[in-house]
Protein backbone atom coordinates (compact mmCIF):
# COMPACT_ATOMS: atom_id res chain seq x y z
CA UNK A 1 0.00 0.00 0.00
CA UNK A 2 9.14 6.14 -6.39
CA UNK A 3 7.97 9.29 -5.41
CA UNK A 4 9.00 11.49 -8.61
CA UNK A 5 8.34 14.23 -10.45
CA UNK A 6 8.21 14.15 -14.52
CA UNK A 7 11.57 14.96 -15.39
CA UNK A 8 13.82 13.16 -12.56
CA UNK A 9 13.80 10.19 -10.47
CA UNK A 10 13.67 9.92 -6.65
CA UNK A 11 13.21 6.22 -5.82
CA UNK A 12 12.68 5.22 -2.04
CA UNK A 13 12.29 1.92 -3.37
CA UNK A 14 14.80 -0.12 -6.05
CA UNK A 15 12.47 -0.50 -8.64
CA UNK A 16 13.78 2.89 -10.24
CA UNK A 17 16.77 1.07 -11.20
CA UNK A 18 15.00 -2.17 -11.94
CA UNK A 19 14.73 -3.34 -15.83
CA UNK A 20 11.49 -5.39 -16.66
CA UNK A 21 12.88 -8.49 -16.65
CA UNK A 22 14.61 -7.84 -12.76
CA UNK A 23 10.80 -6.39 -12.01
CA UNK A 24 9.52 -10.26 -12.81
CA UNK A 25 12.15 -11.84 -10.99
CA UNK A 26 11.59 -10.00 -7.83
CA UNK A 27 7.55 -10.48 -8.34
CA UNK A 28 8.81 -14.63 -8.69
CA UNK A 29 10.55 -14.41 -4.78
CA UNK A 30 6.34 -13.91 -3.73
CA UNK A 31 4.07 -14.97 -6.65
CA UNK A 32 4.15 -18.59 -7.99
CA UNK A 33 3.56 -18.62 -12.24
CA UNK A 34 1.52 -16.14 -13.68
CA UNK A 35 4.36 -14.79 -15.95
CA UNK A 36 2.43 -12.97 -18.84
CA UNK A 37 0.56 -10.99 -15.34
CA UNK A 38 4.16 -10.40 -14.23
CA UNK A 39 5.03 -9.18 -17.49
CA UNK A 40 2.58 -6.69 -18.07
CA UNK A 41 2.74 -4.87 -14.43
CA UNK A 42 6.37 -4.82 -14.91
CA UNK A 43 6.37 -2.72 -18.05
CA UNK A 44 3.31 -0.71 -16.52
CA UNK A 45 6.34 0.05 -13.97
CA UNK A 46 8.96 0.65 -16.39
CA UNK A 47 7.30 2.49 -18.47
CA UNK A 48 6.87 4.80 -15.51
CA UNK A 49 9.98 5.28 -14.97
CA UNK A 50 10.63 5.74 -18.30
CA UNK A 51 8.25 8.91 -18.26
CA UNK A 52 9.97 10.58 -15.25
CA UNK A 53 13.39 10.38 -17.17
CA UNK A 54 11.41 12.83 -20.12
CA UNK A 55 10.74 16.70 -20.38
CA UNK A 56 7.95 17.86 -18.45
CA UNK A 57 6.06 18.74 -21.15
CA UNK A 58 6.16 15.53 -23.06
CA UNK A 59 6.09 13.96 -19.69
CA UNK A 60 2.59 15.31 -19.06
CA UNK A 61 0.99 13.73 -22.86
CA UNK A 62 2.14 9.85 -21.48
CA UNK A 63 -0.66 8.75 -19.50
CA UNK A 64 -0.04 4.80 -18.00
CA UNK A 65 -1.50 1.75 -19.98
CA UNK A 66 -4.00 0.10 -17.30
CA UNK A 67 -3.95 -3.55 -16.71
CA UNK A 68 -7.63 -5.62 -16.69
CA UNK A 69 -6.72 -9.06 -14.97
CA UNK A 70 -8.92 -11.70 -15.68
CA UNK A 71 -8.52 -14.99 -13.88
CA UNK A 72 -11.00 -17.14 -11.31
CA UNK A 73 -10.28 -16.20 -7.37
CA UNK A 74 -7.10 -17.23 -5.28
CA UNK A 75 -4.40 -17.16 -8.32
CA UNK A 76 -2.79 -14.18 -7.34
CA UNK A 77 -4.17 -10.99 -8.95
CA UNK A 78 -4.20 -9.22 -6.21
CA UNK A 79 -0.88 -10.19 -4.65
CA UNK A 80 0.60 -9.08 -7.61
CA UNK A 81 -0.53 -5.96 -7.85
CA UNK A 82 -0.01 -5.45 -3.44
CA UNK A 83 3.55 -6.56 -4.22
CA UNK A 84 4.47 -4.57 -7.39
CA UNK A 85 3.25 -1.14 -5.11
CA UNK A 86 5.72 -2.30 -2.50
CA UNK A 87 8.53 -2.65 -4.86
CA UNK A 88 7.62 0.86 -6.24
CA UNK A 89 7.22 2.08 -3.07
CA UNK A 90 4.04 3.72 -4.54
CA UNK A 91 0.68 4.67 -2.69
CA UNK A 92 -1.63 1.60 -3.21
CA UNK A 93 -5.57 0.89 -2.31
CA UNK A 94 -7.24 -1.89 -3.26
CA UNK A 95 -11.40 -1.65 -3.67
CA UNK A 96 -13.99 -3.67 -4.56
CA UNK A 97 -16.22 -2.14 -7.46
CA UNK A 98 -19.21 -3.72 -6.05
CA UNK A 99 -19.73 -1.13 -3.09
CA UNK A 100 -19.64 1.83 -5.46
CA UNK A 101 -23.35 2.66 -6.47
CA UNK A 102 -24.22 4.98 -9.04
CA UNK A 103 -25.19 8.26 -7.69
CA UNK A 104 -28.34 8.96 -6.40
CA UNK A 105 -28.43 5.15 -5.10
CA UNK A 106 -27.35 4.29 -1.33
CA UNK A 107 -23.79 3.59 -1.49
CA UNK A 108 -20.19 5.04 -1.69
CA UNK A 109 -19.47 7.46 -4.23
CA UNK A 110 -16.46 6.49 -6.89
CA UNK A 111 -14.20 9.29 -5.81
CA UNK A 112 -13.84 8.20 -2.32
CA UNK A 113 -11.43 5.21 -3.64
CA UNK A 114 -8.61 8.26 -4.64
CA UNK A 115 -9.63 10.24 -1.42
CA UNK A 116 -8.84 7.09 0.32
CA UNK A 117 -5.53 6.55 -1.87
CA UNK A 118 -4.52 10.12 -0.90
CA UNK A 119 -5.31 9.58 3.26
CA UNK A 120 -2.45 6.44 2.33
CA UNK A 121 0.15 8.57 0.69
CA UNK A 122 -0.40 11.19 3.81
CA UNK A 123 0.32 7.63 6.22
CA UNK A 124 3.63 6.71 4.45
CA UNK A 125 4.74 10.33 3.64
CA UNK A 126 4.29 11.09 7.30
CA UNK A 127 5.54 7.77 8.74
CA UNK A 128 8.93 8.46 6.71
CA UNK A 129 9.08 12.17 7.61
CA UNK A 130 8.55 10.41 11.52
CA UNK A 131 12.13 7.98 10.37
CA UNK A 132 13.76 11.29 9.22
CA UNK A 133 13.51 13.51 12.34
CA UNK A 134 13.57 10.56 14.64
CA UNK A 135 17.22 11.19 16.06
CA UNK A 136 16.52 14.92 16.74
CA UNK A 137 13.28 14.17 18.45
CA UNK A 138 14.90 11.41 20.13
CA UNK A 139 17.29 14.17 21.68
CA UNK A 140 14.77 16.63 22.13
CA UNK A 141 12.64 14.24 24.20
CA UNK A 142 15.95 12.70 26.10
CA UNK A 143 16.18 16.80 27.49
CA UNK A 144 12.46 17.03 28.30
CA UNK A 145 12.52 13.79 30.04
CA UNK A 146 15.86 14.45 32.24
CA UNK A 147 13.99 17.95 33.21
CA UNK A 148 11.15 16.05 34.46
CA UNK A 149 13.13 13.13 36.21
CA UNK A 150 15.35 16.11 37.88
CA UNK A 151 12.18 17.86 39.43
CA UNK A 152 10.77 14.06 40.36
CA UNK A 153 11.35 13.38 43.63
CA UNK A 154 14.61 11.04 43.80
CA UNK A 155 14.49 7.71 45.72
CA UNK A 156 17.66 6.62 44.33
CA UNK A 157 20.94 5.70 46.17
CA UNK A 158 24.60 6.59 46.06
CA UNK A 159 25.68 8.92 44.00
CA UNK A 160 22.55 10.70 43.22
CA UNK A 161 21.69 10.97 47.26
CA UNK A 162 25.01 12.05 48.10
CA UNK A 163 25.58 14.93 45.60
CA UNK A 164 23.00 17.22 46.38
CA UNK A 165 25.08 19.70 47.41
CA UNK A 166 27.14 19.32 44.02
CA UNK A 167 26.18 21.59 40.04
CA UNK A 168 23.06 20.83 38.79
CA UNK A 169 25.19 19.71 35.78
CA UNK A 170 26.87 17.24 37.29
CA UNK A 171 23.02 15.87 38.89
CA UNK A 172 22.13 15.91 35.12
CA UNK A 173 24.94 14.10 34.12
CA UNK A 174 24.57 11.16 36.52
CA UNK A 175 20.53 10.79 35.81
CA UNK A 176 21.26 10.63 32.00
CA UNK A 177 24.07 7.93 32.62
CA UNK A 178 21.06 6.04 34.55
CA UNK A 179 18.58 6.58 31.87
CA UNK A 180 20.84 5.52 29.22
CA UNK A 181 21.83 2.66 31.17
CA UNK A 182 18.12 1.76 31.58
CA UNK A 183 17.88 2.01 35.43
CA UNK A 184 15.04 4.12 35.46
CA UNK A 185 12.45 2.69 33.29
CA UNK A 186 10.20 1.88 35.92
CA UNK A 187 10.54 4.94 37.78
CA UNK A 188 7.05 7.04 37.80
CA UNK A 189 6.65 10.77 36.47
CA UNK A 190 4.09 13.46 35.91
CA UNK A 191 3.32 14.15 32.18
CA UNK A 192 1.25 17.14 30.66
CA UNK A 193 -0.51 15.13 27.35
CA UNK A 194 -2.09 17.03 24.45
CA UNK A 195 -5.43 16.00 24.83
CA UNK A 196 -6.92 15.75 21.01
CA UNK A 197 -10.91 15.65 21.02
CA UNK A 198 -12.27 14.72 18.00
CA UNK A 199 -13.28 17.69 16.04
CA UNK A 200 -14.85 16.43 12.79
CA UNK A 201 -18.04 15.28 12.29
CA UNK A 202 -19.90 13.23 8.77
CA UNK A 203 -22.55 14.36 7.14
CA UNK A 204 -24.02 13.10 3.99
CA UNK A 205 -24.97 14.42 0.45
CA UNK A 206 -26.85 14.45 -1.72
CA UNK A 207 -24.02 13.55 -4.57
CA UNK A 208 -23.72 9.58 -3.72
CA UNK A 209 -23.96 10.08 -0.14
CA UNK A 210 -20.60 10.32 0.50
CA UNK A 211 -18.85 11.01 3.85
CA UNK A 212 -17.04 14.18 4.48
CA UNK A 213 -15.15 15.31 7.05
CA UNK A 214 -15.67 18.73 8.15
CA UNK A 215 -12.56 20.20 10.42
CA UNK A 216 -14.14 22.46 12.64
CA UNK A 217 -10.20 23.67 14.05
CA UNK A 218 -10.51 25.79 10.54
CA UNK A 219 -13.68 27.28 11.48
CA UNK A 220 -13.26 27.49 15.04
CA UNK A 221 -9.83 27.36 15.94
CA UNK A 222 -10.37 28.90 19.81
CA UNK A 223 -13.11 26.77 20.41
CA UNK A 224 -11.88 23.30 19.97
CA UNK A 225 -8.35 23.51 20.74
CA UNK A 226 -7.21 20.50 23.18
CA UNK A 227 -6.01 21.05 26.79
CA UNK A 228 -3.45 19.14 28.33
CA UNK A 229 -4.18 16.98 31.36
CA UNK A 230 -1.64 15.47 33.39
CA UNK A 231 -1.16 12.22 33.64
CA UNK A 232 1.41 9.39 35.59
CA UNK A 233 3.35 7.28 33.92
CA UNK A 234 6.62 5.27 33.78
CA UNK A 235 9.70 6.44 32.34
CA UNK A 236 9.33 4.30 29.50
CA UNK A 237 5.70 5.60 28.61
CA UNK A 238 6.54 9.34 28.87
CA UNK A 239 9.75 8.64 26.11
CA UNK A 240 7.51 7.39 24.04
CA UNK A 241 5.00 10.34 24.30
CA UNK A 242 7.47 12.54 24.43
CA UNK A 243 9.20 11.42 21.07
CA UNK A 244 5.64 11.23 19.17
CA UNK A 245 5.24 14.99 20.39
CA UNK A 246 8.66 15.98 19.16
CA UNK A 247 8.45 14.18 15.76
CA UNK A 248 4.78 16.21 15.36
CA UNK A 249 6.90 19.32 16.03
CA UNK A 250 9.11 19.09 13.36
CA UNK A 251 6.53 17.56 11.07
CA UNK A 252 4.69 20.60 9.02
CA UNK A 253 1.24 18.87 8.01
CA UNK A 254 1.22 21.18 4.42
CA UNK A 255 4.57 19.65 3.77
CA UNK A 256 2.98 16.17 4.06
CA UNK A 257 -0.34 17.02 2.30
CA UNK A 258 1.57 18.75 -0.90
CA UNK A 259 3.71 15.46 -1.36
CA UNK A 260 0.86 12.83 -0.30
CA UNK A 261 -1.04 14.59 -2.93
CA UNK A 262 2.14 14.76 -5.44
CA UNK A 263 2.81 11.45 -5.17
CA UNK A 264 -0.85 10.30 -5.80
CA UNK A 265 -0.55 11.90 -8.68
CA UNK A 266 2.62 10.84 -10.30
CA UNK A 267 3.06 7.21 -8.71
CA UNK A 268 -0.49 5.99 -7.42
CA UNK A 269 -1.72 2.73 -7.91
CA UNK A 270 -5.53 1.92 -7.25
CA UNK A 271 -6.59 -1.78 -7.86
CA UNK A 272 -10.35 -2.14 -8.21
CA UNK A 273 -11.62 -5.68 -7.70
CA UNK A 274 -14.67 -7.74 -8.69
CA UNK A 275 -15.09 -5.35 -11.90
CA UNK A 276 -17.08 -8.38 -12.93
CA UNK A 277 -19.91 -7.62 -10.71
CA UNK A 278 -20.85 -3.96 -11.91
CA UNK A 279 -20.23 -5.10 -16.19
CA UNK A 280 -23.50 -5.17 -17.98
CA UNK A 281 -25.50 -2.81 -19.48
CA UNK A 282 -29.63 -1.73 -18.11
CA UNK A 283 -31.29 -4.75 -18.56
CA UNK A 284 -34.53 -4.07 -16.02
CA UNK A 285 -35.03 -3.21 -12.09
CA UNK A 286 -33.76 -4.32 -9.45
CA UNK A 287 -30.60 -4.52 -7.89
CA UNK A 288 -28.78 -4.21 -11.19
CA UNK A 289 -30.00 -1.05 -12.56
CA UNK A 290 -27.28 0.43 -11.33
CA UNK A 291 -24.44 -1.57 -12.87
CA UNK A 292 -23.40 0.47 -16.06
CA UNK A 293 -23.96 3.81 -13.66
CA UNK A 294 -21.38 2.67 -11.87
CA UNK A 295 -19.14 2.58 -14.77
CA UNK A 296 -20.35 6.00 -16.28
CA UNK A 297 -19.47 7.40 -12.71
CA UNK A 298 -16.09 5.50 -12.72
CA UNK A 299 -15.19 6.28 -16.04
CA UNK A 300 -13.90 9.86 -15.71
CA UNK A 301 -11.81 8.89 -12.66
CA UNK A 302 -10.01 6.19 -15.15
CA UNK A 303 -9.85 8.87 -17.78
CA UNK A 304 -8.07 11.68 -15.42
CA UNK A 305 -9.78 14.12 -13.57
CA UNK A 306 -9.72 16.34 -10.65
CA UNK A 307 -10.74 14.93 -7.11
CA UNK A 308 -11.32 17.32 -4.59
CA UNK A 309 -10.06 16.08 -1.29
CA UNK A 310 -9.29 17.66 1.95
CA UNK A 311 -5.62 17.86 0.90
CA UNK A 312 -6.46 19.90 -1.88
CA UNK A 313 -6.95 18.80 -5.70
CA UNK A 314 -6.03 15.68 -6.87
CA UNK A 315 -5.36 14.82 -10.56
CA UNK A 316 -6.23 11.26 -11.41
CA UNK A 317 -4.35 11.68 -15.01
CA UNK A 318 -1.58 9.43 -14.41
CA UNK A 319 -2.79 7.00 -11.78
CA UNK A 320 -2.16 3.27 -12.55
CA UNK A 321 -5.61 1.49 -12.62
CA UNK A 322 -5.32 -1.87 -12.46
CA UNK A 323 -8.82 -3.91 -12.77
CA UNK A 324 -9.49 -7.51 -11.90
CA UNK A 325 -12.08 -9.92 -11.91
CA UNK A 326 -13.25 -13.41 -12.18
CA UNK A 327 -15.54 -12.31 -15.54
CA UNK A 328 -16.97 -16.20 -14.71
CA UNK A 329 -20.86 -15.14 -16.25
CA UNK A 330 -20.20 -11.38 -17.52
CA UNK A 331 -17.10 -10.82 -20.21
CA UNK A 332 -14.84 -8.10 -20.33
CA UNK A 333 -16.91 -6.91 -23.74
CA UNK A 334 -20.01 -6.65 -21.55
CA UNK A 335 -18.03 -3.45 -19.76
CA UNK A 336 -19.37 0.28 -21.37
CA UNK A 337 -17.00 0.30 -24.55
CA UNK A 338 -15.78 3.47 -22.96
CA UNK A 339 -14.55 2.16 -19.98
CA UNK A 340 -13.11 -0.63 -22.21
CA UNK A 341 -11.05 1.28 -23.80
CA UNK A 342 -9.28 2.47 -21.02
CA UNK A 343 -8.09 -0.65 -20.23
CA UNK A 344 -6.03 -1.51 -23.26
CA UNK A 345 -3.97 -4.20 -21.28
CA UNK A 346 -5.97 -7.29 -20.67
CA UNK A 347 -3.91 -10.42 -19.42
CA UNK A 348 -5.33 -13.54 -18.72
CA UNK A 349 -4.52 -15.53 -15.51
CA UNK A 350 -3.84 -19.15 -15.55
CA UNK A 351 -5.72 -22.02 -13.20
CA UNK A 352 -3.17 -23.49 -10.38
CA UNK A 353 -2.56 -26.51 -10.82
CA UNK A 354 -1.31 -29.26 -8.43
CA UNK A 355 2.65 -28.39 -9.36
CA UNK A 356 1.35 -25.06 -8.96
CA UNK A 357 0.03 -25.46 -5.37
CA UNK A 358 3.48 -27.64 -4.68
CA UNK A 359 5.09 -24.40 -5.84
CA UNK A 360 3.35 -22.13 -3.65
CA UNK A 361 4.06 -24.82 -0.40
CA UNK A 362 7.53 -24.27 -1.33
CA UNK A 363 8.97 -21.80 -3.56
CA UNK A 364 8.17 -18.35 -2.20
CA UNK A 365 10.60 -16.67 0.15
CA UNK A 366 7.13 -16.40 2.67
CA UNK A 367 5.58 -20.12 1.59
CA UNK A 368 2.78 -20.98 3.95
CA UNK A 369 5.30 -24.29 4.60
CA UNK A 370 7.88 -21.54 6.21
CA UNK A 371 5.38 -19.93 8.02
CA UNK A 372 3.55 -22.68 10.21
CA UNK A 373 7.09 -23.78 10.62
CA UNK A 374 7.98 -20.62 12.03
CA UNK A 375 4.74 -20.58 14.37
CA UNK A 376 4.78 -23.85 15.72
CA UNK A 377 8.75 -23.69 16.16
CA UNK A 378 8.28 -20.36 18.44
CA UNK A 379 6.33 -23.39 20.92
CA UNK A 380 9.65 -25.70 20.64
CA UNK A 381 7.32 -27.64 17.43
CA UNK A 382 9.99 -29.16 15.19
CA UNK A 383 7.57 -29.19 12.02
CA UNK A 384 9.10 -31.13 8.56
CA UNK A 385 7.14 -31.95 5.59
CA UNK A 386 8.14 -34.65 3.58
CA UNK A 387 8.79 -34.44 -0.26
CA UNK A 388 5.35 -36.47 -0.93
CA UNK A 389 3.62 -34.78 2.05
CA UNK A 390 3.34 -31.67 0.26
CA UNK A 391 2.34 -33.53 -2.92
CA UNK A 392 -0.35 -34.68 -0.78
CA UNK A 393 -1.36 -31.28 0.75
CA UNK A 394 -1.62 -29.87 -3.18
CA UNK A 395 -3.66 -33.19 -4.09
CA UNK A 396 -6.05 -32.23 -1.68
CA UNK A 397 -6.36 -28.67 -1.90
CA UNK A 398 -6.85 -29.58 -6.04
CA UNK A 399 -9.57 -31.98 -5.16
CA UNK A 400 -11.70 -30.31 -2.85
CA UNK A 401 -11.55 -27.26 -5.57
CA UNK A 402 -12.42 -29.21 -8.61
CA UNK A 403 -15.38 -30.61 -6.04
CA UNK A 404 -16.74 -27.79 -4.63
CA UNK A 405 -15.76 -23.99 -5.19
CA UNK A 406 -12.38 -23.45 -6.87
CA UNK A 407 -10.79 -20.87 -4.82
CA UNK A 408 -6.99 -21.03 -5.99
CA UNK A 409 -4.43 -20.70 -3.51
CA UNK A 410 -7.04 -19.59 -0.58
CA UNK A 411 -7.60 -23.31 0.10
CA UNK A 412 -4.24 -24.15 1.01
CA UNK A 413 -4.83 -22.02 4.34
CA UNK A 414 -7.44 -23.75 5.41
CA UNK A 415 -5.94 -27.16 4.51
CA UNK A 416 -3.09 -26.80 6.54
CA UNK A 417 -4.98 -25.62 9.31
CA UNK A 418 -6.75 -28.43 9.20
CA UNK A 419 -4.01 -30.59 8.71
CA UNK A 420 -2.48 -29.24 11.86
CA UNK A 421 -5.32 -27.95 14.41
CA UNK A 422 -4.43 -30.88 16.71
CA UNK A 423 -0.52 -30.23 16.73
CA UNK A 424 -1.55 -26.19 16.93
CA UNK A 425 -3.81 -26.69 20.05
CA UNK A 426 -1.47 -29.52 22.09
CA UNK A 427 1.47 -26.85 21.51
CA UNK A 428 2.30 -24.77 24.00
CA UNK A 429 1.19 -27.25 27.41
CA UNK A 430 3.87 -29.55 26.87
CA UNK A 431 7.03 -30.82 24.95
CA UNK A 432 5.00 -32.12 21.52
CA UNK A 433 8.62 -32.69 19.79
CA UNK A 434 8.79 -33.65 16.28
CA UNK A 435 6.30 -34.26 13.99
CA UNK A 436 6.60 -35.55 10.30
CA UNK A 437 4.11 -34.43 7.76
CA UNK A 438 4.04 -37.45 5.19
CA UNK A 439 1.81 -38.66 2.73
CA UNK A 440 0.56 -41.17 5.48
CA UNK A 441 -0.26 -38.37 7.99
CA UNK A 442 -2.15 -36.29 5.32
CA UNK A 443 -4.28 -39.32 4.49
CA UNK A 444 -4.51 -39.86 8.20
CA UNK A 445 -6.31 -36.33 8.89
CA UNK A 446 -7.70 -35.53 5.68
CA UNK A 447 -8.61 -38.26 3.60
CA UNK A 448 -12.04 -38.73 4.88
CA UNK A 449 -12.73 -34.81 4.37
CA UNK A 450 -11.38 -34.86 1.65
CA UNK A 451 -13.47 -38.26 -0.42
CA UNK A 452 -16.59 -36.65 1.45
CA UNK A 453 -18.39 -33.92 -0.93
CA UNK A 454 -20.92 -32.54 1.64
CA UNK A 455 -18.30 -32.87 4.23
CA UNK A 456 -15.17 -30.98 2.63
CA UNK A 457 -17.77 -28.62 1.21
CA UNK A 458 -18.09 -26.85 4.81
CA UNK A 459 -15.33 -27.97 6.45
CA UNK A 460 -12.64 -27.28 3.71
Amino acid sequence: MVYYMPGRVESAGVAAELTPRQIVAELDRYIVGQARAKRAVAIALRNRIRRQKLPPEQAREILPKNILMIGPTGVGKTEIARRLARLAGAPFLKVEASKYTEVGYVGRDVESMVRDLVEVAVDMVRQQRREQVRAQARQAAERRLLDLLLLAPSRASGPLEADHAASAERRREAVRAQLEAGALEDRMVELDVQSSPSAAFRIFTPAGMEELDMDLREMLPGLFQGKPRRRRMSVAEARRALEREEEDKLIDPDQVAREAVRRVEESGILFVDELDKIAGRESGRGPDVSREGVQRDLLPIVEGTLVNTKYGMVRTDHVLFIAAGAFHVSRPSDLIPELQGRFPIRVELDPLRREDLVRILTEPEHSLVRQVQALLGADGVDLSFTPDGIEAVAACAEEVNRRTENIGARRLHTILERLLEEVSFEAGDGPVGRVVVDAAYVKQRLGDLAADTDLSRFVL
